[in-house]
């Protein structure tokens, strides 16, 4: 159809650079790599000081448990902390403890005081610090760009990350190479101060006074709940579970399998773990065609497929050039698998959750690739690097077929808020911490549609539970069998206050689902019950007397 002259021209859609023309968001995403380069180089630096101070598989594998065990311990109260403290004096706190265990493993290295133990302490600390920033980092990135840009700004960071991942292990294991641990620990340090300087250079803007900000303990709860009554979420953090315990094994024994297999120095380390990162880089551009032909189901097997076939083509002790090829490919298949796990947790989580659900995620990724580091190390402890290689292979292989039986979620359901409950019916204010809350909502069901109404209504309790409700049930009148009552209960009426701002679309076509097997002449009546106790009725007797 031609375009009238009264018809506005259509915007153009937003390039996959456009988010770097907001300033901020390009000197953080600049910052970033920076940040991301010296933490590689770090990493490489510490993993391979390791084999030279101990030759037990055990102990190498150790590093990669100290670097990711805190992400897994610590990763849900991070979430949480990031959703009810100013980001950016977060952000600055925890750039500026990883600056000082980067100092002190310079002072260490410099001294020649650096040992395994001191080395695995060191690293559990930083692993603390990333626990403390993903969160955060990820959580800010929606203040930084308008709405029409989030997607491709959340692709810039990935690919930020990528490009310190090819840069920053073959740069750190270069310097290691010529100047020694002192120099790679030194130039981490420095990088520290590129991204403190960015962050104390953005100034964010002070956030609204909010009567419903969620308290620690409160948010946690909420976070909990919902990750317990999301059975999509239950799905992705299984599959994630499945593929990082068995696919762990390469990083796990990477350092040794560049030094004794493969026969190679620092250098050449650094170059394998650069490989995996341009391979990343590669594989990023071509994953939206490939994903169009194969669905996510079928990425996921075929990333996991190439990944076990990299680990036993290791295990067969390959020419470094073909290793290092290997390892190319290796970053194509983890990115694959990394970006359709992750982007189907995103699809799956509605706002006000995405900062506890992503914690909850990284908490499986790092507890799993934590549990899988100590497993393969023990193993590769007692049949050797060869038999550990070739065992991983083959168990990532039948998980992945395995895994089938588990598809993951679509992700298409609309969570933006609905805002459809009517405000509650109240005679006088409500303190917000008061509670426990039961909300009631009568039907009336007439007997032949009983069977139809209670299966519509099943689907509404994970939704109830989800979004707050620590118990949800339905019930009928002994007197009057038509009269069909749902109830659940919150902790506080503050809780339920934000229970109207979390209902999404998906959950407002279900309940209206269930409502259209009500026979009554009027709505469904909606009643609010506030806990009471003697206690409280003690304290509120003065103050009644008094006015």
């Amino acid at each position: 159809m031609a375009e009238t002259p009264n018809t506005p021209p259509k915007a153009p859609a937003p390039s996959a650079f456009s988010p770097l023309r907001r300033p901020v968001f390009a000197v953080l995403w600049a910052a970033t790599i920076l940040g991301n380069i010296g933490s590689f180089m770090r990493d490489v630096a510490s993993a391979w000081l390791v084999t030279d101070l101990s030759g037990s598989p055990s102990a190498v594998a150790m590093i990669q448990v100290a670097g990711t065990l805190p992400i897994f311990l610590l990763a849900i109260p991070a979430g949480v902390l990031s959703d009810i403290v100013d980001r950016r004096k977060l952000l600055i706190g925890v750039q500026i403890l990883l600056g000082l265990i980067s100092t002190a493993l310079l002072t260490l290295a410099l001294a020649d005081r650096l040992s395994v133990a001191i080395l695995v302490g060191l690293t559990f600390l930083g692993g603390v610090g990333a626990a403390l920033m993903g969160p955060a980092w990820q959580s800010i990135v929606p203040e930084l760009v308008p709405k029409p840009d989030l997607r491709n700004a959340v692709a810039l960071n990935s690919l930020g990350f990528n490009i310190a991942r090819s840069i920053g292990p073959a740069l750190g294991g270069a310097l290691l190479v010529a100047f020694g641990a002192a120099a790679t620990y030194g130039a981490d340090v420095l990088s520290y101060v590129f991204v403190i300087a960015a962050l104390v250079w953005w100034r964010r803007p002070a956030e609204a006074d909010d009567a419903l900000r969620e308290h620690f303990g409160g948010a946690f709860r909420a976070g909990l709940r919902y990750a317990r009554a999301s059975r999509e979420l239950h799905r992705v953090l299984l599959r994630a579970t499945l593929f990082f315990i068995c696919a762990s094994a390469v990083w796990a024994l990477l350092p040794l399998v560049a030094r004794r297999l493969l026969e190679g120095g620092a250098g050449f380390y650094g170059l394998l773990l650069g490989a995996v990162g341009a391979g990343a880089i590669c594989g990023a551009v071509l994953l939206p065609q490939i994903r169009g032909r194969t669905g996510v189901d079928g990425l996921m097997l075929g990333a996991a497929l190439v990944t076990a076939a990299i680990i036993a083509a290791l295990a067969a002790v390959p020419p470094q050039w073909l290793a290092v090829i290997l390892l190319f490919i290796l970053g194509g298949a983890w990115i694959a698998a990394l970006t359709t796990l992750n982007g189907t947790i995103q699809a799956i989580l509605p706002n006000w959750v995405r900062g506890r659900g992503l914690a909850l995620y990284l908490t499986v990724f790092n507890g799993a690739s934590a549990a899988g580091s100590l497993l393969w190390g023990i193993v590769a402890e007692a049949i050797g690097l060869h038999g550990t290689l070739v065992a991983a292979a083959l168990a990532l292989s039948v998980v992945a077929f395995a895994a089938l039986r588990l598809p993951l979620p679509a992700g298409e359901a609309d969570l933006t808020p609905s805002s459809h409950w009517p405000e509650p019916a109240i005679v006088e204010p409500v303190e917000h911490d008061r509670g426990p809350v039961m909300i009631t909502i009568e039907y009336r069901i007439a007997r032949e549609n009983r069977a139809g109404f209670l299966a519509a209504i099943a689907r509404l309790a994970p939704e109830r539970r989800r979004d707050g409700a620590f118990a949800w049930g339905v019930a009928e009148d002994a007197a009057d069998p038509e009269r069909i009552v749902e109830w659940f209960m919150v902790e506080s009426w503050a809780e339920h206050l934000r229970q109207h701002k979390r209902v999404s679309r998906a959950d407002a076509d279900i309940q209206a689902e269930a409502a259209r097997f009500h026979a009554g002449p009027e709505a469904p009546v909606i009643r609010h019950l506030l806990g009471l106790s003697a206690q409280r009725e003690d304290r509120a007797a003065p103050a009644e007397r008094g006015a």
